[in-house]
């Protein structure tokens, strides 16, 4: 069990396109839980952190949008992608230090790595990671009308939608291997289940209510 001070934080991560938002949103709501999208502070964090501590995060600032997406390997997007090295998960938890410790914290996000997450959880129930297969993820993406958002910024964006859904897709692989090593709850985001019924189920499986 932790003694982080983080005892009562809830913690869902996983692959973009893996519902992670909605279904946040749909258990803040029904169990009165403060919320935190670590998607939100992106921007600030990227900004706040130190080049020496985040080394990725200042190459991507210098980077143009055909460097990001279409002139490397979807292989050194994944290995480089800041995110994806947990650069600034720190802020993140000063963040959820400030929140009241007088109702359950849900903390959402792609930032959420099982290698750094796992110190932090009181029981292993409170943390669990959707793993969407490529199919929805593109279908999720599509209705959101994010599909191209990054891909039109780059000279060739059917190029630069591919490398972002492989990169994308090999990251969720990575996640599942190590939420294996770690014996982390997962579930797969597929379409087979309404947002109502993937709801209850990530309820059952956090043990909340």
């Amino acid at each position: 069990m932790s003694s982080s001070g983080l005892e009562h934080v809830y913690w869902l991560g996983g692959g973009s396109g893996g519902g992670k938002s909605t279904i946040a949103r749909g258990l803040a709501e029904r169990f009165g839980m403060a919320l935190y999208p670590t998607d939100d502070t992106m921007s600030l964090h990227a900004d706040e952190a130190r080049a020496e501590d985040a080394p990725f995060i200042a190459q991507f600032k210098q980077m143009t949008m055909d460097e990001r997406w279409l002139l490397r390997s979807p292989q050194e997007m994944l290995h480089t992608f800041h995110w994806y090295n947990g650069e600034a998960f720190e802020l993140i938890l000063r963040d959820l230090r400030t929140y009241p410790t007088d109702r359950p914290v849900l903390v959402e996000g792609l930032r959420l790595l099982p290698r750094l997450v796992a110190p932090q959880l009181a029981h292993r129930h409170q943390g669990l990671w959707l793993l969407p297969t490529a199919e929805f993820r593109a279908s999720a993406f599509t209705e959101r009308g994010t599909l191209w958002q990054i891909p039109s910024r780059t000279s060739d964006p059917p190029s630069a939608l591919r490398n972002l859904l492989e990169r994308d897709d090999l990251f969720t692989q990575r996640l599942q291997r190590e939420l294996d090593e770690l014996n982390l709850p997962l579930l797969v985001s597929d379409g087979s289940r309404t947002t109502h019924d993937s709801v209850e189920l990530v309820a059952r499986m956090m043990r909340l209510g």
